[in-house]
This record gives structure tokens, sequence and C-alpha cells, in this order.
């Protein structure tokens, strides 16, 4: 009786796993008529940008410099192709491999935000996929760093690209790119897409 129930639980646990992978693959081709039950970030109010990022834009003037096309645009959402997914996909499984995880253990003192260094932390992860993602022909204004806090108190930078299908999360912690509302973080400022130098909080924190 034991072995059967155990069997079943394994099998149950299988079933649950097929479903929610097939679940996020869905996500990508989403047909129109769903698109209304698609979270989207909310931009609340402006707030100053994480110190270390004022510094990392005096070093990289052209990362952090607005393009004529994020000032007149309308939206500013992307078309997520099956072209543009298996770019951002590639992006993110390259930069997640060729940086070594290297944590910073001297706080906001400690903190250099640097593209394509050898060693790094999230900081450098999520600098160098917004940079290469612009450089593969992605518009600046759907591709913005987010700073986020994890279910364990870590406060942690990620790259969010905004598509039409959603607002899509690239992570150094994880090789899936999953819509923003599916990660267990506290969501708490992100960039403007009109200017890459202005940040804003965002209405809803908690997912």
């Amino acid at each position: 009786m034991r072995k059967t129930l155990k069997f079943l639980a394994i099998a149950a646990a299988l079933l649950a796993g097929a479903a929610q992978h097939k679940a996020e693959a869905a996500f990508v081709g989403a047909p129109s008529a769903l698109r209304g039950a698609i979270q989207y970030i909310k931009f609340d109010q402006p707030t100053l940008a994480p110190m270390a990022f004022t510094l990392f834009c005096l070093k990289y003037e052209g990362e952090c410099k607005p393009r004529p096309q994020q000032i007149v645009f309308r939206g500013g959402r992307l078309k997520l192709t099956a072209e543009r997914m298996a770019q951002l996909q590639e992006v993110n499984r390259r930069v997640n491999s060729a940086i070594r995880p290297e944590p910073n253990l001297e706080g906001l003192r400690g903190e250099k935000w640097l593209l394509h260094p050898t060693s790094g932390d999230c900081n450098d992860y999520a600098v160098t996929k917004r940079h290469d993602l612009i450089a593969k022909g992605f518009p600046a204004r759907s591709v913005l760093l987010s700073e986020v806090v994890t279910s364990w108190g870590e406060h942690h930078l990620v790259v969010v690209v905004r598509t039409f299908s959603g607002d899509l999360v690239l992570d150094n912690l994880t090789g899936h790119i999953l819509p923003w509302s599916k990660k267990s973080y506290r969501w708490v400022r992100i960039q403007m897409p009109k200017n890459p130098t202005y940040w804003a909080s965002l209405a809803d924190r908690d997912v």
C-alpha cells in the first residue's frame, strides 16, 4: 500500500511539473484574446537611482544617454517574436556562463557595475545583458534594469524586457526567462523607458 501511495505521489509531482513547463512555454505565444490576463509592471513615483548606477553612468556614458527613439515612442513595448525570444535566451545563457559568480562582501562600498567582467555579482550580469541586447537591436526603452529584494532579503539586480506578451525577467540566478509576476521578489525600483537615468518605484511591489 505504501509503495502504491509513493508511486502515485511521484506521478502527481511529475504531472504538475509538466503542466507548469507547458504553461511557461505557452506564455510566449499567448493569443491576443488572453493578453488581458497578462500582468504588466506599473510605474509609480519617481525615485532616486542606485548610487552604484550613477557611478556606472560616469564610467560608461553611452549606456545611460537617452536615445532619440526613447523620447518619442508609444507604449515602449516590444513584439515578442520567436527570433527575439531565442535572442533573449541566448544572451541570458551566454552571460550567465561567461561571468564567474563573485559575491560583493564590502556592501555599497564594493559595488562596481562592470560590463563583461570575468567575475562579478548580479549587477555585472544585469548591465552586461542589457548592453548585449541593445547591441542586438533591442530598443533601449524596452530593456530596463530593475532592483528587487529576494525572498532571503538580499538586494538583487535583474533585467526586465517589456513586451506585448508580458514583462520578462533575465536573471543570473536562473536560466529560465519568466514573466515578472512569476518571480518571488519584492520589486523596489526600475529604470524609466524614456530616459535610462531616471528610475521609478513600482505600483505593485509584491508578487
